[in-house]
């Protein structure tokens, strides 16, 4: 299959959370599906933190879990330790946090995104969006990398975070 030739059903631009999470959802039901990232070695990467839940995105984990996703599972597989935290505040703000392996929970969610079907992985740097133009109207046909390559797609899901290929030191 030449990546570059094949119209996608879905492309998903980023492998964060969210990214690893649009992919998974589109492979699963059917779709063919091209994740584009910077990295490989970065999908699902925790760059400054390495909790899953809590009270800022703890509902959000949750409503993704109940939807069949993938994030809970992983964090599972890679769980250093789930606290309860918020105790010596009221109900409202008491929540559960857990702390993944800031190198096995990558490692897993790559493990988990390279053996699902309908779902591949290529390693890119996306640079424009290849728009089309129908009258008043606007439609999305794609990609364009760096270097002018372009990957056709009936749908594109940009999901490129923070993180966007920045430079962490992490000390001892």
């Amino acid at each position: 299959m030449d990546l570059l030739k094949n119209e996608w059903d879905v492309l998903v631009i980023g492998a964060g959370h969210a990214g690893c999470e649009a992919a998974l959802a589109a492979a699963r039901m059917g779709c063919s599906t091209l994740l584009v990232t910077l990295d490989k070695t970065k999908i699902a990467h925790l760059p400054c933190n390495c909790s899953i839940g809590g009270p800022a995105k703890g509902h959000l984990a949750r409503e993704i879990d109940a939807l069949g996703g993938e994030m809970g599972l992983n964090t599972d597989r890679s769980l250093t330790h789930i606290r309860f935290v918020g105790t010596g505040k009221g109900p409202a703000v008491q929540t559960l946090r857990a702390h993944a392996d800031k190198n096995l929970y990558p490692q897993a969610m790559r493990s988990v995104m390279e053996n699902t079907p309908n779902l591949t992985i290529f390693e890119a740097a996306v640079e424009n969006l290849v728009i089309s133009h129908c009258g008043d109207s606007k439609q999305i046909d794609g990609v364009e990398l760096a270097g002018g390559s372009q990957i056709p797609a009936r749908r594109v899901v940009i999901t490129t975070g923070t993180f966007l290929n920045g430079l962490m030191h992490c000390g001892e």
